[in-house]
């Protein structure tokens, strides 16, 4: 077995099991973490789908996040309320059903993925992630000025959505519910990346030259990997949503896209369980050294910045050696 394969064991377990030891030593603060780090990873994922395998460097994609947010909020206030979403063309209800409120998020980032992607990704380098920035900005503003929505008071629910089967109040079962979504967003992304699109997007962000001459149109592979990046972000911000029973206009803000990125780069950018790391060192910094200092942050850009200087490969790349560095 490959150190990298090891590592990404380790992780993955380590994950699984922080939970149980916190209930075991009645510490369920650290189960409600764990969570945190479960969704947040998952948005990472989306992210390193596009920029870790596609090179695509989105700087927006808490707008997907932020949709998929708005849209678990939404369906579950009108739920709520009893009263429909749309009645003209036809009648959409709001409902408390977390797979409903998933596919709706889903195809909502999708749509949206699709607009924003067909005029994005027609340019490259500095153009596109001012392009994805500008749109992710657009979406934030519209949020603050849609007061029936919350506007910039954000919008708050009381009762978290229900799945089949699972208590969702119950701490346990809800980080199941994220754990079990994370693990199929990585196997989907490491099935994309062995498959011939995988190959194909590899190649599109090395030289899309070369892959337009074996007759493979390079825009459509980056437009099919981008929504489905998007689409990955939105199941995350629908999760996050419920963990918090909240939704505000700052899951949509450039910080949050920052900060999703920050986990890419921080856990090793195209490296599978790279976002997994870099959300759970980025969590673990934010609770111990915040407990300490307000300005934790000044040294999450030390370690960013070494990261970025010397170990490009993030956590990832420095446990699993040298040899294995992307």
């Amino acid at each position: 077995m490959k150190r990298e394969t090891a590592i990404n064991w380790i992780l993955g377990l380590g994950l699984l099991a922080v939970p149980f030891l916190a209930l075991w030593a009645d510490e369920t603060f650290y189960v409600t973490l764990a969570t945190r780090v479960a969704i947040l990873a998952l948005a990472g994922v989306g992210l390193n789908l596009a920029l870790g395998f596609g090179g695509m460097v989105s700087f927006g994609h808490a707008a997907f996040f932020g949709l998929g947010g708005y849209a678990a909020g939404i369906l579950a206030i009108h739920a709520f309320n009893q009263e429909p979403f749309l009645t003209v063309p036809f009648t959409i209800a709001g409902t408390n059903d977390m797979i409903v409120i998933w596919i709706v998020a889903i195809l909502v980032c999708a749509l949206v993925a699709v607009a924003i992607g067909m005029i994005a990704l027609r340019t490259s380098g500095v153009y596109f992630i001012m392009i994805t920035l500008a749109f992710a900005q657009m979406i934030y503003y519209f949020a603050i000025s849609w007061p029936s929505y919350g506007g910039e008071d954000g919008l708050s629910f009381y009762v978290r959505n229900g799945f089949p089967g699972l208590n969702t109040l119950n701490p346990i079962e809800f980080f199941l519910i994220c754990y079990a979504a994370l693990m199929l967003g990585l196997f989907l992304s490491a099935r994309l990346r062995d498959s011939r699109f995988g190959a194909a997007l590899q190649v599109a962000r090395q030289n899309e030259v070369r892959l337009a001459a074996t007759g493979i149109a390079p825009f459509n592979v980056r437009l099919v990997a981008y929504v489905i990046s998007a689409c990955m972000t939105g199941l995350a911000g629908a999760l996050f949503a419920d963990l918090n029973r909240f939704v505000g206009p700052s899951m949509l803000s450039w910080h949050l896209s920052g900060e999703i990125m920050i986990f890419v780069i921080l856990g090793g950018v195209g490296r599978l369980f790279g976002p997994l790391a870099g959300a759970a060192l980025f969590i673990v910094l934010e609770f111990y050294l915040g407990g300490i200092t307000e300005h934790w942050q000044f040294f999450l850009g030390l370690i960013l910045l070494c990261v970025v200087l010397f170990v490009r490969g993030g956590v990832i790349g420095v446990l699993a050696g040298r040899r294995d560095h992307g």
